[in-house]
C-alpha cells in the first residue's frame, strides 16, 4: 500500500518501546512521507525489569522515559504524550479519565488514522488490553469522519514462522499471538532496508528492554523478526459528522 493514504496518524500505547516494535517502520515512513505523527503512552514502563532491585521503578521509569525520547527521534516523531499511569495497573484504571483524555488528544490532533492494539492486546499483556479499550472508546467518541481505527496484528503466516522464537525467549503471553488470516490484513508492511535500519536503531535505544533479547537471539535473527509490521482494519468513522 502506499504510505499516503494512511494520513497522519496518532498511536496509542502502553509503554515505551510497544509503539517502536509494533509501528516503528510505519512512523518512519509517514515522517518521510510527510504526514504528522503522534505518540501516546500511557505509562513510563517502570516495572519492565524482573530485577528490581538493581532497576527501582523510579530509576527505571527516568531511563525509559529518555530512551523513548531518543527512539522516536529516530523515527522523526517530535510529538509525544504521556497519559501517566502505573506500569503494569491499566487494568485497574476506571475507563472514564483515560478515554476522556484520549478523546480530547483526538479531538485536538483529527489525526487520519490511530493504531494501537487489539482487544486482545497483542501479546496478551493487561495493559495493553486496557490501552486497547481505551483508544477504541475515544475513537468512537471523538474521531473525525473518515478516522481508521488500525489494530496491530499477526498472521498466521508469521506467528508459524517465528514460534520457536516466541516460545524460546516468552515474547508472547501462552495462547498468543492471536492469528488472523493474511486475507485480513489491511496493512503488511516489509520493511525496506532503510525503513529498517531506521527501526532497529529506534528499537536499540531503548537498551533497558531491548539489548538482553537481541544478545541472546542474534542480532540478525532480530532483525529478520521486527522486519514486518502488519495491521487489520477495526472500525472506520463514515463520512459526515462524527459521532460524539
Amino acid at each position: 500500500m502506499n504510505i499516503d493514504e494512511l494520513g497522519s496518524i496518532l498511536g496509542i500505547w502502553a509503554h515505551p518501546d510497544d509503539e517502536a516494535y509494533l509501528s516503528g517502520g510505519l512512523m518512519a515512513m509517514a515522517r518521510d512521507a510527510g504526514s504528522e505523527v503522534v505518540c501516546v503512552t500511557a505509562t513510563r514502563g517502570e516495572r519492565g525489569t524482573s530485577d528490581s532491585v538493581t532497576w527501582p521503578p523510579d530509576r527505571l521509569a527516568v531511563i525509559r522515559q529518555d530512551e523513548l525520547t531518543r527512539s522516536l527521534g529516530v523515527l522523526g516523531v517530535t510529538k509525544h504524550h504521556w497519559l501517566g499511569y502505573s506500569d503494569g495497573e491499566c487494568a485497574d484504571v476506571a475507563p472514564a479519565e483515560p478515554v476522556a483524555r484520549l478523546s480530547e488528544l483526538i479531538d485536538e490532533i483529527r489525526p487520519d488514522t490511530i493504531v494501537t492494539f487489539g482487544p486482545e492486546g497483542h501479546t496478551g499483556h493487561p495493559d495493553h488490553q486496557a490501552v486497547s479499550v481505551w483508544a477504541e472508546s475515544a475513537f468512537r467518541r471523538a474521531a473525525p469522519a473518515g478516522t481508521r481505527l488500525l489494530h496491530a496484528a499477526v498472521s498466521h503466516e508469521w506467528a508459524r514462522m517465528w514460534n520457536d522464537v516466541h516460545h524460546e525467549f516468552a515474547i508472547f503471553q501462552d495462547g498468543y499471538p492471536l492469528a488472523v488470516d493474511h486475507d485480513q490484513l489491511a496493512v503488511e508492511l516489509v520493511l525496506d532496508d532503510r525503513t529498517l535500519s531506521r527501526k532497529l536503531n529506534a528499537l536499540t535505544a531503548q537498551a533497558s528492554q531491548t539489548s538482553g533479547l537481541i544478545t541472546l537471539m542474534g542480532f540478525s535473527r532480530y532483525t529478520r523478526w521486527v522486519s514486518q509490521e502488519s495491521f487489520v482494519e477495526a472500525a472506520r468513522v463514515p463520512d459526515g459528522p462524527a459521532t460524539r
